[in-house]
């Protein structure tokens, strides 16, 4: 009876921190199922990083320093990219780093854009701007919730639905250049104040919408990193970087809105071949 009592306050002692192993099944290299104890640390370590990255960017918004809470949400799209990069590149993909890795999109890319969205404009219509922030943050749920069920069965090539972090792209790069290049005239500010605050909540709402729709778009993950490439790639890249430095809030806002229209374009250029089909 003692040992009993024992054995189990020795496993309650063990739930009440989080320092047990984590467990999960999965497969090897030939498809046997397996079990793996603890998770990976280095792609973790980029998707922590992006987490905080969302983190300091609804503070910075809620602060008023615009400017810096949209550059972050760049900050936190790149280090996005890199944590899916480095656990393919390493063999460390895990169920719990896919876990892991929405949540802290959830928080990078859809909750950071709208407080951003909102304490920058969308504040001044009130109720309504508070909508359309919170219809932005339902869609980037579904988006990722979505994306998370259809993973193992839509192309890989292709996402359905504008990404979480170009929908970010295009809200963040719209307040960071219009906000850097702000005319210095009060005047031209008043009279454009009330219409660019609707054209940016239209904007907000269709970049919500836009996530989960069944647009297709490239999602540029057959690209090989890993092969060779032409001597003139380098100096194309090293061009690339110039023109982003040269005007990063704009340049950036250009190169997401492309992308946003991009799949647009495709849409409606497939759907008027089928009508002549």
């Amino acid at each position: 009876m003692h040992g009993c009592f024992e054995e189990k306050n020795n496993d309650s002692s063990k739930s009440f921190l989080p320092i047990d192993e984590h467990v999960e099944e999965g497969r090897d290299c030939e498809g046997r199922r397996v079990r793996h104890k603890g998770i990976y640390l280095l792609p973790n370590l980029f998707t922590t990083a992006n987490l905080f990255a969302g983190f300091y960017s609804i503070i910075c918004a809620v602060n008023g320093d615009f400017n810096i809470a949209a550059a972050t949400i760049y900050v936190a799209m790149l280090l996005d990219g890199l944590d899916g990069r480095v656990a393919r590149m390493t063999n460390t993909q895990s169920a719990f780093g896919s876990e892991y890795d929405s949540l802290s999109d959830m928080v990078a890319f859809g909750v950071a854009p709208a407080i951003l969205a909102y304490q920058w404009m969308l504040i001044e219509l009130g109720n309504v701007g508070l909508t359309i922030s919170f219809i932005y943050v339902a869609c980037a749920a579904l988006r990722l919730a979505r994306f998370n069920t259809q993973i193992n069965v839509v192309d890989k090539g292709w996402f359905v639905g504008l990404a979480s972090p170009a929908a970010a792209g295009v809200i963040a790069g719209i307040v960071w250049s219009i906000h850097t290049n702000a005319s210095n005239d009060s005047a031209a500010e008043v009279e454009l104040s009330f219409a660019m605050t609707l054209l940016f909540a239209v904007l907000v709402a269709l970049s919500g919408l836009l996530m989960v729709s069944n647009i297709k778009y490239n999602s540029f993950k057959n690209l090989d990193l890993k092969g060779r490439v032409p001597f003139v790639a380098i100096l194309v890249m090293a061009l690339a970087f110039a023109v982003v430095l040269s005007d990063p809030p704009t340049i950036l806002l250009l190169i997401f809105l492309v992308y946003a229209i991009s799949g647009i374009v495709q849409y409606v250029w497939g759907f008027r071949d089928k009508q002549q089909a």
